[in-house]
């Protein structure tokens, strides 16, 4: 038999019975299109973690005071207040890091005209936006001037420009710090939502003495929140970590055997843990998914033995006229190859328009890639294959006599 008569007489044999034909093909539509949906929600959630790693910056260390003890019982970290300026500036003049950020944070009610927004206010220094690898869309970065001169000065996010001054520019234009009036001098760039899902843009960074002195008031002098910094390389990290570590640990005096009054962070770290656990997500659905494939891959299996022994006569005058094994064989392979590719197609196309309807009607992000269309087009028609040839070579070795005289 010919090559190409095979799929003409696998399409006319399929059409025979179309119901259950379409049927059949249900379970590798459902399969791929399970497939092709849950990989498209796995890489999303990947994409939206590395987007999230990206907008932090990268080699970030960040160091949190000590906890406090008191009556006996311990409490988190950060809540004593052990960090200051000085630990920050001496940080800045280790040859692991590239940059050093000291922090001084609090929230208030930011107004302009009639209108007004509450947000989280970063008191630092100019290096907070190396440090944080953020750029200024419009305007100007404040300066180590202003920091020296407690100015009141403010880069403001993205998110306050859009609820204080709409579509207007606002550079140049005095807006008030709880009550305070602070002249915007730039625009940070958009960096979106963050790991801990907070919205990054959501935020002023002012001068650090400005902060401290001015605006939140500071009942330890010379201390602040925490400090942030960027190692000069993914592989110095770690060496900037213990660096950091030692250096805090003699600028305190904290003798060996005592606890340290401080930690350190590796952000960077913690950052890639996440992209794994989103990678490991996203292998887990396309597993899950892979499953209704299977099912579906039998239930192509159960019909195409349905279907040899009811077609066990035709095989036996298909042998006696000249039908080699290899003719039969290839015949019911074909049908189920045909069954699986048609089924993955129409599966293919469902699973991308559900991947759409996803991320329209929740928000979320979804992403369906060229591999995950390739992985699931190549699966359905190796499940044809792989189900299929054990229906096609039970019809291949029938004996042609035995197979006349079915009834």
């Amino acid at each position: 038999m010919k090559w190409y008569v095979l799929p003409v007489e696998a399409w006319r044999a399929l059409t025979v019975n179309r119901l259950r034909t379409v049927l059949t093909m249900l379970g590798m539509v459902i399969g791929v299109g399970a497939v092709v949906l849950m990989l498209a929600i796995g890489q999303g959630t990947q994409h939206t973690v590395n987007q999230s790693i990206a907008s932090m910056g990268s080699n970030l260390l960040i160091v949190i005071p000590g906890a406090a003890t008191s009556g006996g019982m311990r409490f988190s970290g950060g809540t004593t207040p052990t960090l200051t300026i000085r630990d920050a500036e001496a940080l800045a003049s280790l040859p692991s890091l590239k940059a050093v950020a000291p922090i001084y944070t609090g929230s208030a009610q930011l107004a302009f005209g009639s209108n007004n927004w509450n947000t989280t206010v970063y008191g630092s220094t100019p290096d907070w936006l190396t440090v944080r690898e953020w750029g200024v869309e419009q305007g100007q970065p404040f300066s180590q001037t202003d920091v020296r001169g407690a100015n009141k000065v403010a880069l403001i996010g993205q998110t306050v420009v859009k609820n204080l001054f709409g579509n207007d520019d606002p550079i140049g234009k005095t807006i008030r710090v709880k009550n305070m009036p602070f002249l915007v001098v730039g625009v940070l760039d958009e960096k979106g939502q963050g790991l801990d899902g907070r919205d990054q843009d959501d935020m002023i960074l002012i001068p650090l003495s400005t902060s401290q002195s001015k605006l939140f008031g500071n009942p330890f002098p010379g201390t602040v929140r925490f400090i942030m910094a960027q190692a000069k390389s993914a592989e110095m990290l770690e060496e900037a970590e213990v660096d950091m570590t030692q250096l805090i640990r003699t600028r305190h005096r904290i003798v060996d055997g005592v606890e340290n009054d401080f930690s350190v962070k590796n952000l960077s770290a913690m950052a890639q843990m996440a992209a794994m656990a989103a990678g490991v997500l996203s292998m887990m659905l396309g597993a899950i998914a892979s499953i209704s494939l299977l099912v579906g891959g039998i239930g192509i299996m159960n019909i195409m033995l349905v279907s040899v022994t009811e077609r066990t006569r035709e095989i036996g005058i298909r042998m006696a006229i000249g039908a080699r094994q290899r003719d039969i064989l290839w015949q019911f392979l074909v049908e189920a190859i045909m069954i699986c590719t048609l089924g993955g197609a129409l599966g293919l196309a469902i699973g991308i328009g559900g991947a759409w309807l996803v991320g329209y009607f929740t928000g979320m992000i979804t992403v369906v890639t060229g591999v995950s269309i390739a992985l699931a087009f190549l699966f359905s028609a190796g499940t044809g294959i792989f189900f299929g040839f054990y229906p096609a070579r039970k019809a291949a070795l029938m004996k042609p006599v035995e197979a006349l005289r079915y009834e």
